[in-house]
């Protein structure tokens, strides 16, 4: 999507790499002049540039100029002069379909923020995408990331109160789409989450796979409180605690009793072990059928009982990084169910 952007509008080109270099850490116009050239000589190709971009570069890739600089006369050439950005397999993150528009993320992790460049150009101006309604930017204050955010309907968005989004992001949102005339979203549940890496976002811990079903993380549902935000008719928000059961909530919003079916079948010690596998972190292609990682076979079994498809994938070097199905995909449309 990024090379068509730039494919369409190529005069964005020089933009997007002044853009890249500073937010790369580059501040020295030397270097900012050197990786330029290199990459508009190497890498001349739309495609091989933005894929560069994200794979970074190194001290022994830049022509050997004598720049005259101390720290180049004692810096170990293997050193990364522009970071890659490994985690952007995780896609769900930098930014997040919500209803007809997006949230382009501020995420939590200086390290991650760099992602986000990315949708912010496909967004502005993508024939496809320009347009689209924007109810965050990823140049607001709080944090907020994709793996908090879940479409229940149409009606209906959850969000995390998790590690990796604050309150405040989504106070923003709820204004931004409460206000939105396009937009049907009515219903906010915020989900208030424990705070740790184990459960760094909604969907590592809970996640739709079903008209009526969703699986959840076991461990959650002690701390577990939930707020409902809605529009109180005069431009703002009202918020209250809903003290019911999760069943009971869900299925007031979904429009039938809905069923949650614990990671690990419900024993702890399955649980804590497939949740540190995203056992929870199903990616939903349609209503019924999730894919799952295979080495779960805990869960899956729980989820083929309960007439869930499950498509299995390999993962033993994907789960390694800390996500699962869900985390390394990004709908930017779904069919009216």
């Amino acid at each position: 999507l990024m090379t068509e952007v730039i494919d369409a509008n190529p005069e964005l080109r020089e933009q997007f790499l002044d853009q890249w270099i500073f937010e790369a850490g580059i501040r020295t116009d030397i270097y900012k002049n050197i990786i330029k050239d290199y990459i508009n000589s190497e890498y001349a190709g739309t495609k091989d540039m933005v894929m560069k971009t994200m794979a970074g570069i190194n001290l022994q890739e830049l022509p050997g100029s004598d720049t005259h600089l101390l720290v180049d006369m004692v810096s170990d050439r293997c050193k990364l002069v522009c970071a890659p950005m490994p985690n952007l397999y995780f896609t769900r993150d930098p930014f997040a379909m919500i209803g007809n528009g997006v949230s382009i993320n501020r995420m939590y992790a200086h390290t991650r923020n760099r992602e986000t460049i990315y949708g912010d150009y496909i967004f502005r101006y993508h024939p496809d995408f320009a347009g689209t309604p924007t109810y965050y930017d990823r140049n607001d204050t709080f944090h907020i990331e994709g793996g908090d955010i879940l479409n229940i309907n149409e009606h209906v968005l959850a969000i995390g109160i998790s590690q990796r989004t604050e309150p405040d992001a989504i106070d923003a949102i709820a204004h931004n789409v409460f206000n939105d005339e396009t937009s049907s979203i009515d219903t906010i549940l915020a989900f208030n989450i424990p705070n740790n890496r184990a459960m760094m976002h909604l969907d590592t811990v809970f996640t739709q796979i079903d008209y009526d079903k969703f699986t959840i993380h076991p461990g959650i549902m002690g701390p577990l409180t939930v707020f409902e935000i809605t529009p109180d008719g005069k431009g703002g928000t009202k918020i209250r605690e809903r003290d019911e059961e999760l069943e009971k909530v869900l299925s007031e919003y979904v429009g039938q009793p809905v069923q949650l079916i614990p990671c690990g079948g419900g024993d702890r010690i399955a649980a804590e072990r497939e949740q540190w596998n995203d056992g929870s972190n199903t990616l939903c292609v349609r209503p019924g059928t999730v894919v799952v990682y295979q080495r779960n076979n805990v869960t899956n079994d729980v989820l083929y009982k309960n007439g869930i498809n499950c498509l299995e994938m390999p993962s033993a070097e994907l789960s390694r990084g800390r996500g699962g199905p869900r985390c390394m995909s990004m709908p930017a449309w779904r069919e009216a169910l």
